[in-house]
């Protein structure tokens, strides 16, 4: 009997429909969604209701920036624990741990 692989490579020189069932199968096992932290969403409310800054981790950069209630993308903002980012009680304790104020 063949093994998965040896199946794959012999479906990719035949260019037959075997080496897409093979891949269909092997993505069978993946979870259907994702956990909510990893879909975007994250936190909406700080785990202290005092703690309303949003340390917030650019996609784009990666760079660490904080958000004040009020500010334009404050309300858009959420923040993803399991990316690092948290939520902060001062703005003082944001800057030290190396976050920078939204420029908007």
């Amino acid at each position: 009997m063949r093994t998965s692989r040896e199946a794959c490579k012999q479906a990719g020189k035949l260019r037959s429909g075997v080496f897409i069932a093979v891949l269909l199968a092997s993505l069978a096992t993946l979870p259907l969604s994702l956990p909510v932290s990893a879909q975007g969403r994250g936190d909406t409310r700080p785990p202290n209701p005092r703690c309303v800054i949003k340390g917030n981790i650019s996609i784009q950069t990666g760079e660490k920036i904080y958000h004040v209630p009020g500010q334009k993308y404050y309300t858009r903002t959420r923040i993803s624990p399991a990316y690092g980012e948290r939520w902060f009680c001062s703005e003082a304790e944001a800057r030290a741990a190396g976050w920078r104020k939204s420029k908007v």
